[in-house]
């Protein structure tokens, strides 16, 4: 079953994964400047298309993004639009041509909180075997969630609030959301119809 979303079913106010790799499963990003150039591009265009990222994770050679969808303006015009940029300043760059990202991009919309919450946390995850802890790699939002650190990109307070119990702090609320992810992956087999394979 394919995993793309007509346009007609990006909705105001949903909640959306969206998923995309590399041509040929190639890398899209060779070096640190453009992690940053992807990341200052989302941070340009999430503003211009009012579309909030819930989280973030550039992985060498693919993309996860949890987004909400403020206006009515749909989420694949945003999507189209940062992937443009980007692939146009890659091919420059390393002085290529054709495709940089496979195919159309792939999004799924989440409309329970439950799955907001374990599909923020297989975002957060993906990076596990690239680093020994999670909060140390740069280009996630998972230390946005557990430490005060400032990133204008992400959105965080949908999410933490569903870790947040009454009269609770926020600091208590983060630290109720790392003990989520250090639960790893149980719950994750449950829900694989709302995760994309990477070798599919």
């Amino acid at each position: 079953m394919s995993t793309r979303t007509p346009q007609a079913n990006f909705i105001q106010g949903g909640f959306y994964h969206v998923f995309n790799r590399g041509n040929r499963k190639q890398n899209l990003f060779l070096s640190e400047k453009d992690y940053k150039r992807y990341l200052d591009k989302l941070n340009e265009y999430r503003k211009k298309h009012n579309i909030s990222i819930l989280t973030y994770c550039l992985m060498p050679n693919h993309v996860h993004l949890l987004v909400r969808q403020n206006g009515p303006e749909p989420v694949s015009t945003f999507i189209q639009r940062l992937h443009t940029a980007y692939s146009m300043y890659f091919n420059k760059k390393y002085d290529q041509i054709g495709h940089v990202f496979q195919d159309r991009f792939k999004a799924k919309i989440i409309n329970k909180d439950e799955y907001l919450m374990h599909l923020s946390r297989y975002i957060h995850l993906n990076p596990k075997k690239l680093v020994t802890k999670l909060p140390s790699y740069s280009w996630s939002s998972y230390p946005s969630y557990i430490e005060e650190k400032v990133d204008d990109i992400v959105d965080t307070k949908f999410i933490l609030a569903m870790f947040k119990t009454k009269n609770a702090s926020i600091d208590a609320a983060r630290n109720s959301y790392r003990e989520f992810v250090k639960a790893e992956q149980e719950y994750q087999y449950k829900i694989q119809h709302l995760i994309f394979p990477h070798d599919s």
